[in-house]
């Protein structure tokens, strides 16, 4: 696959950036409030939220998962923050020093994962595919999905928009909720949780290994 149209990503999100500043907005969320139910679903693959963890967040944008864990008690050691655009990454470290977050923290201007973490965590990344054909794209997410289990320890969670919806986007992409639960479950780990139960047009996915 052509680096293209990881450049389209990278200039919408570093577009949106500079139109709405650091907020839910800018990575493609509607309100904050949707934006913390989705990390609310992600982090149900932490199954003990005693226990000190670290992290991947691949797709991090401004860093704001990493926040929402500090803010409700999650015991971060480290965070690896994943983002193609270089912006996104400059606005993370300014974000987490406004807001007080005092984490052992690697930013990584990457689409590649290569640091290992107790938990990977993927929110939105594989949603937008542009003009890629679908198919293609299907096999890149598997393709990061193998990889982001190598580097997780304990487990991993992913979201995407669902196909259970009643108009579509030509430049995202929806998937089968049903075919994502028996690929993890399959290939992964027997304890994978799929929950469709929240008030948005998507689906998350955790496999705790």
């Amino acid at each position: 696959m052509s680096q293209e149209p990881f450049k389209k990503i990278e200039n919408l999100y570093t577009n949106s950036l500079n139109d709405y500043g650091a907020n839910s907005q800018a990575v493609g969320w509607k309100t904050n409030e949707s934006q913390m139910t989705r990390f609310d679903k992600l982090n149900s693959v932490i199954k003990d939220k005693s226990k000190i963890i670290s992290i991947n967040d691949y797709g991090c944008g401004y860093a704001a998962h990493l926040n929402q864990l500090v803010k409700n008690g999650y015991k971060v050691e480290s965070y690896n923050g994943y983002d193609i655009s270089e912006k996104m990454l400059s606005e993370a470290k300014i974000f987490l020093e406004k807001n007080k977050v005092n984490i052992k923290t690697n930013l990584l201007n990457s689409s590649d994962i290569i640091t290992q973490a107790d938990y990977t965590f993927v929110s939105g990344t594989f949603n937008v595919k542009f003009d890629i054909d679908e198919n293609l794209w299907k096999e890149k997410i598997k393709e990061m999905l193998v990889k982001i289990n190598q580097f997780s320890n304990l487990g991993f969670s992913f979201n995407l928009l669902s196909t259970y919806v009643d108009w579509k986007e030509p430049h995202l992409f929806y998937g089968d909720p049903s075919y994502w639960f028996d690929y993890s479950k399959t290939n992964f780990s027997k304890y994978v949780s799929l929950f469709h139960d929240y008030e948005l047009y998507e689906w998350t996915i955790c496999v705790n290994k």
